[in-house]
């Protein structure tokens, strides 16, 4: 099973059919996506489930309704325990970019949490769950799958937003400050932190 996010509105790639209650169901095989992207942002329909066969193949053959951009970011940790915020378009968000050139994901992520924060000497400590989320650029909707990795830093200077990507603060959260953060967030990122 695989969740995609339309806003905070899930797409739940399965292989059960359920009951519907609060959702509705499609075949995967044959799902119109615009007709569910607008269903997810036009009504109060909490989520829709695309049903496929072989539960090996439910991400490939979603990943074909749409163009993918592939990115990588960060939950990163300091010395303190707390962790790397971004804020950009009124949320709060981790910091994440898309891929360059032949870069490995693992470069990409710290490339990307570097440029968007100022934030030096980081270190991958470990692979965290990929998201995938729908967005709209440019009139045309596209599947973005980001890769995600724990990070730390003993990273002590001066914080910069990357401004010319639409950032206007970068901030380290405690425990409490995070989950504040949270509360205006994205679906996907709720789910990492």
């Amino acid at each position: 099973m695989y969740t995609v996010y339309v806003g905070d509105k899930p797409i739940i790639l399965t292989t059960k059919v359920e009951k519907e209650k609060g959702f509705t169901s499609f075949l995967l095989k044959t799902v119109n996506i615009g007709k569910v992207i607008k269903l997810l942002t036009t009504t109060d329909l909490k989520s829709v489930h695309l049903v496929g066969k072989n539960p090996d193949k439910l991400l490939k053959h979603f990943l074909k309704l749409l163009p993918t951009v592939i990115a990588g970011g960060g939950k990163v940790y300091n010395a303190k325990n707390e962790i790397l915020f971004i804020y950009r378009n009124d949320k709060w968000d981790l910091p994440k970019g898309k891929t360059e050139g032949i870069e490995s994901i693992e470069e990409t992520a710290l490339r990307e949490v570097q440029e968007e924060t100022g934030v030096a000497g980081l270190e991958i400590v470990k692979p965290l769950p990929t998201t995938y989320h729908i967005f709209k650029r440019n009139g045309k909707h596209k599947i973005k799958v980001t890769y995600w990795f724990e990070m730390k830093t003993n990273f002590e200077g001066k914080l910069y937003p990357q401004e010319n990507e639409g950032i206007t603060k970068v901030e380290w959260l405690d425990k409490k400050a995070a989950q504040k953060a949270l509360e205006n967030s994205y679906a996907n990122i709720r789910v990492l932190v």
